[in-house]
């Protein structure tokens, strides 16, 4: 069987799990990170060493900071970052990519094959590839080393969207180690408001900021901070999240209903499912709020949802309470750094155009 030439955008957790795995599958993989030091060790030794489900050493073709090298020869870029830096790299991969070369975005996050897309055209590229996005990465993963990472379980039924070729076609286009953890979204709505990361991410952080900011303690981020009260709190902003979804003209999953059907696990509330998730039981807290949890998923995940949730006239007053915590907390205006209407190019575009442009009609 004839190997593919993928190219893994990011050397974090994601990252390093996605090129491990698709490395000891027999495929060709080019590593690309923007700071050398993150791939120093695996540009000398090419490999990755990966533990939990998986106890295997891989061998990966390249790990290189030149995006030159890294797009030479592709058939298919696999970005893996947080969502934030998905504009300043398609401003970095703009000369280099080509048309008929999938990149697929693991996840998006929340309108991000739009606003890679929209950054490209800007930049000048006449014919945009097939862009796509993920409602979530497809593994439960932790970065060990710089080397090494521990895959904890992969998720099932891994939703994807193109913006501008059948879902279907995409997938098929995956290599086989990971096609089949992947389903054809039915429309861009269940991948961008189906971002659950703003949901179980940004409050559970901003509202465990003592413990996160204690020099002398630790706590596993799930299953100590994410507690009852916790939990029907955020229920409550997945609610306005759904609703948002609706206004779109596409129902989405709720967190509990996403968990159950991506871990195949049981339980009535979100706390239960949380709670009945062994992957999460070993997940550490971060030791910081400057972490991803944060300048991801506020900017990529709520302020979007905030912006077109008032466009439509929906009620997210408690997703604007965590964006303003949040802005205050870390001194940074999310809703301008972030993906809002005018950085999407929604402002000026009718209900029925978005809803077009999502794919819902």
């Amino acid at each position: 069987m004839t190997s593919l030439k993928i190219t893994i955008v990011g050397a974090g957790n994601s990252g390093l799990a996605m090129a491990g795995h698709l490395a000891i599958n027999g495929e060709e993989v080019v590593l690309w990170n923007r700071s050398e030091p993150t791939i120093a060790k695996m540009a000398e030794t090419g490999i990755i060493n990966i533990q939990g489900l998986i106890n295997q050493q891989a061998r990966i073709k390249l790990s290189t900071t030149s995006v030159e090298k890294a797009f030479l020869d592709t058939e298919l870029v696999l970005v893996t970052t947080p969502a934030n830096a998905h504009k300043d790299l398609a401003h970095a991969f703009a000369p280099y990519v080509k048309s008929e070369v999938p990149i697929i975005l693991n996840p998006g996050r929340t309108f991000g094959a739009i606003e890679f897309a929209n950054t490209l055209f800007e930049c000048g590229v006449k014919k945009i590839p097939p862009i796509a996005e993920t409602q979530t990465i497809m593994y439960t993963c932790r970065k060990i080393k710089e080397d090494t990472v521990a895959i904890l379980s992969l998720k099932n039924d891994v939703l994807l969207a193109s913006l501008n070729e059948s879902n279907r076609s995409i997938i098929e286009q995956l290599p086989e180690a990971i096609r089949g953890y992947f389903s054809p979204a039915d429309n861009m709505v269940q991948t961008s408001l189906g971002n659950v990361g703003m949901i179980l991410h940004c409050t559970p952080t901003l509202l465990n900021i003592g413990w996160i900011e204690s020099p002398n303690h630790s706590f596993k981020y799930y299953y100590d901070g994410i507690t009852n009260t916790l939990s029907s709190l955020l229920e409550r902003i997945d609610l306005e999240r759904v609703a948002v979804s609706d206004s779109l003209g596409w129902k989405v999953e709720t967190t509990a209903e996403w968990m159950r059907r991506s871990y195949g696990i049981s339980g009535t509330t979100l706390y239960d499912c949380i709670h009945n998730n062994e992957s999460y039981k070993t997940i550490d807290a971060p030791s910081s709020l400057n972490h991803r949890y944060i300048f991801e998923d506020v900017p990529c995940g709520l302020v979007p949802l905030e912006s077109t949730g008032k466009k439509f006239g929906v009620d997210v007053s408690l997703c604007s309470l965590i964006i303003d915590i949040a802005s205050n907390i870390m001194r940074t205006d999310f809703r301008k750094l972030g993906r809002n209407l005018q950085n999407l190019g929604f402002e000026s575009k009718s209900a029925s155009d978005i809803r077009k442009l999502l794919g819902v009609i």
